[in-house]
């Protein structure tokens, strides 16, 4: 999403609220935030309880939990088991497993385009026991949810709405949860790849590139939803805009005659985004950036949100019997 009262995009509620915290806006009312840091991980939550605070924050009514750590980017595998139980924590209060027993996951996503093909390449990894349900129910513990699992693809490609698709499905199977994992944008570069964010608000597919389509919530699907994302992109004016206040910090810092870059960082956030935008149109226009080492990433991102989401929907089993059947 692009956060209209800052005019830069990013899809984190975090991100949101601290663009606002540094242009002294008030988010007092109707937004609530807290953080912890456990294991070298950042736990952050963003509620935001009125339409108040979904005003001023460019955010739906909802809780946004976010599981950051640039250890994230690293083939690190304590890391790896760290974030993947945090996550899974954080999940399990929103999923709620002793009350929805239906699940559907559905993977978002390009999967032929590699920082947006995270959501299906979620769901190639989730356990899903619908069928095993449905056929043999004598022989799966009644504790284990019910899970099927789609990747919809995109309208690109399919010529329908992922809404659309996700409606007809949710109308036929009568699933009682939906989590949907999809691809992000970022306000800031160092949060690439390195933040999970959690959510119960719904989710609009393709927002954080600027294509907008259906939301998927409560109110559309009739069901609740919740969203899993990493950023895994930044915008062309994002990252300009970015770079820009790190150099004028390092230059003012340097000079001894501050006054010329105190001027140039106290000009309007909103209108040097725009100006950077406009500067950057046509040469860069709807470019977005992502690393070089996305491909790995992005497998090892994939593995560890499928993971945890097998934890939260389906307490009664170990690790080790989700992996013998993943």
């Amino acid at each position: 999403m692009c956060n209209k009262r800052l005019g830069i995009r990013t899809d984190l509620a975090l991100e949101a609220c601290e663009m606002l915290k540094a242009e002294e806006k008030n988010i007092a009312d109707g937004v609530k935030s807290v953080s912890k840091k456990r294991n070298g991980i950042e736990i952050s939550c963003v509620e935001i309880y009125n339409e108040n605070g979904a005003k001023v924050v460019g955010k739906p009514v909802g809780r946004y939990v976010t599981v950051e750590t640039s250890k994230l980017r690293e083939n690190d595998a304590e890391t790896k088991e760290n974030v993947i139980k945090e996550t899974a924590d954080m999940l399990a209060m929103l999923v709620k497993p002793d009350k929805y027993k239906n699940i559907l996951v559905a993977g978002l996503g390009n999967r032929f385009i590699t920082p947006d093909s995270l959501g299906p390449k979620v769901v190639s990894k989730i356990l899903v026991t619908r069928h095993i349900k449905d056929t043999l129910p004598d022989s799966i513990d009644e504790n284990v949810a019910s899970v099927a699992a789609i990747a919809p693809g995109v309208m690109g490609i399919t010529g329908i709405e992922t809404g659309e698709i996700l409606s007809g499905i949710i109308d036929r199977i009568k699933p009682d949860l939906l989590i949907a994992i999809d691809a992000l944008a970022a306000r800031k570069f160092s949060r690439i790849n390195s933040v999970i964010q959690i959510a119960d608000s719904g989710i609009s597919p393709g927002a954080g590139v600027g294509n907008r389509r259906m939301t998927l919530d409560r109110d559309s699907l009739g069901i609740p939803v919740i969203a899993i994302g990493v950023p895994t992109v930044v915008d062309a004016a994002t990252l300009v805009n970015d770079t820009m206040d790190r150099i004028l910090g390092e230059m003012a810092a340097a000079s001894k005659d501050k006054a010329f870059y105190d001027m140039l960082d106290s000009i309007d956030a909103e209108e040097r985004y725009r100006l950077i935008n406009d500067l950057l149109t046509p040469y860069a226009e709807n470019m977005f950036v992502t690393p070089k080492e996305v491909d790995a990433v992005i497998d090892r991102l994939a593995d560890i949100i499928s993971n945890a989401i097998n934890i939260a929907i389906h307490p009664a089993l170990t690790v080790e019997d989700i992996n013998r059947y993943v």
